[in-house]
């Protein structure tokens, strides 16, 4: 575990606590973009789909890990803190681990993935959570006086903030760099078909990345707002490490959830836009039901899913092929849901879980290691942090993560976007380009 000599915290807080103590109370409600103001670093936001938020800055603790046993690493040091913290409070606002995992186990953070090494998360010494259980305040001191006084202080501070925030419009582009053009991009497929139809693949996802130049400097929690309200059924998320860039995004597919006994997943692949009029949008799901491309797309990461997770859960469920319908596109979407109880345990930590999930198919490929070395020869670009696992765990080893997509690094006023679609049989290199614009333009349509 890295703790940190306290730079970029919150100026008068201490070094990390040595004796961390957690005090909670409930708050009005309050604008987390105005707490995202705060003058605390590092910051992050957490929210799903179903109205839990969360909001953090300030550093208690931060976990960094490298190479092939990153999972197990950044488990074993949060197990120590965590074990550690006496925390005061309702378990909703109970201190969690945010962050994430590089898509490649060998990532070198290079530019604009500065400061985004393999496996970050960060504990915050300030916690704000929204749920149905009301709006907590979650503070994290050295010793149980220090976490009070904090408390103390911070609630006074959010008294004067207000309950809503503008969000305001985008910053205005300027221009647009891509690091794939059309030509190398058809190679590029029409590579990965060669290799599909030798047997070598049966399936990769391949992406693009976008580097956007601002008018000014963003403001990615007003950028995550206007998303919010746009695209209300997908997660938002911000990992901000000041200069070194803020990592954001508002991306529709669950990666795992895990409560107790209870993991939550999804297969989500396939894609087609949405209609100008209800019977076109229908003509088009019709499509992705109909068409053997997008049902061997959507099959293959099922199926992947299933043969992952069937060997560390005692049951395991898939439900019924359904649509997920957002502004600009529309995916198939298969819910999948298992237990760990009986002989697998009850006590298993929800990073294994994602540890075994990442990558699906879904972003990744069959077979998967034939195609991380497709990815890497192919794409003239580093994934970093993108389609990868982001979200958060607690001490009981529950939690939630999504995988990165619709996303992008900030830096000053230069945005880098990522977007990426599923090559297998049949595929056409342009209608695969087309349906990666669609998924630049969440983020795309709200710097405009």
């Amino acid at each position: 575990m890295e703790r940190t000599s306290g730079e970029g915290e919150l100026a008068g807080d201490p070094s990390p606590p040595t004796d961390p103590v957690a005090r909670s109370r409930e708050l009005e409600d309050v604008s987390f973009g105005a707490v995202l103001e705060a003058d605390g670093q590092p910051r992050i936001l957490w929210a799903t789909p179903d109205g839990l938020e969360f909001v953090g800055c300030g550093l208690a603790a931060r976990f960094v890990a490298t190479g092939s046993d990153r999972f197990e690493r950044i488990r074993a040091d949060a197990d120590d803190l965590f074990a550690a913290i006496d925390h005061d409070g309702p378990t909703v606002a109970r201190p969690r681990a945010f962050g994430g995992f590089s898509f490649h186990d060998g990532h070198d953070p290079v530019a604009p993935w500065t400061g985004f090494v393999s496996a970050s998360f960060v504990v915050p010494r300030v916690l704000v959570t929204r749920s149905d259980e009301g709006t907590w305040l979650t503070a994290i001191g050295d010793g149980a006086d220090d976490a009070d006084r904090a408390l103390e202080r911070w609630r006074d501070r959010f008294d004067d903030l207000p309950a809503m925030r503008p969000s305001g419009s985008g910053p205005g582009i300027v221009s647009t760099d891509r690091t794939t053009t059309r030509e190398e991009w058809t190679e590029g497929v029409e590579t990965a078909l060669d290799a599909i139809g030798r047997g070598d693949l049966t399936k990769v996802v391949l992406a693009q990345s976008l580097a956007v130049t601002l008018a000014e400097p963003v403001d990615v929690p007003a950028t995550l707002e206007r998303l919010r309200r746009r695209y209300p059924n997908c997660y938002r998320f911000l990992v901000d490490h000041g200069a070194e860039g803020t990592f954001f995004g508002a991306p529709p597919e669950r990666l795992v959830a895990k409560r107790g006994e209870h993991l939550e997943t999804e297969a989500l692949a396939g894609s087609v836009p949405r209609g100008e009029t209800p019977r076109e949008d229908e003509e088009l799901f019709r499509r992705m039901v109909d068409e053997s491309k997008f049902q061997r797309e959507h099959g293959l990461v099922v199926e992947a899913i299933r043969d992952q997770l069937e060997p560390i859960t005692s049951t395991l469920d898939v439900d019924e092929q359904t649509v997920r319908r957002l502004a600009t596109i529309q995916h198939l979407r298969t819910p999948i849901r298992a237990t760990i109880g009986g002989n697998y345990g009850s006590n298993r930590h929800v990073l294994e879980f994602v540890e075994a999930l990442h990558p699906t198919p879904a972003v990744g490929g069959v077979p998967p290691e034939r195609a991380w070395e497709t990815i890497r020869t192919t794409e003239p670009f580093d994934r970093g942090w993108y389609a990868s696992p982001i979200g958060w765990f607690d001490a009981a080893g529950d939690g939630e993560f999504a995988v990165a997509l619709r996303s992008g690094v900030a830096i000053d006023e230069t945005v880098t976007l990522f977007a990426g679609n599923g090559i297998v049989a049949d595929s056409d290199p342009d209608e695969e380009w087309d349906e990666v614009q669609l998924k630049f333009r969440p983020i795309l349509d709200e710097l405009r």
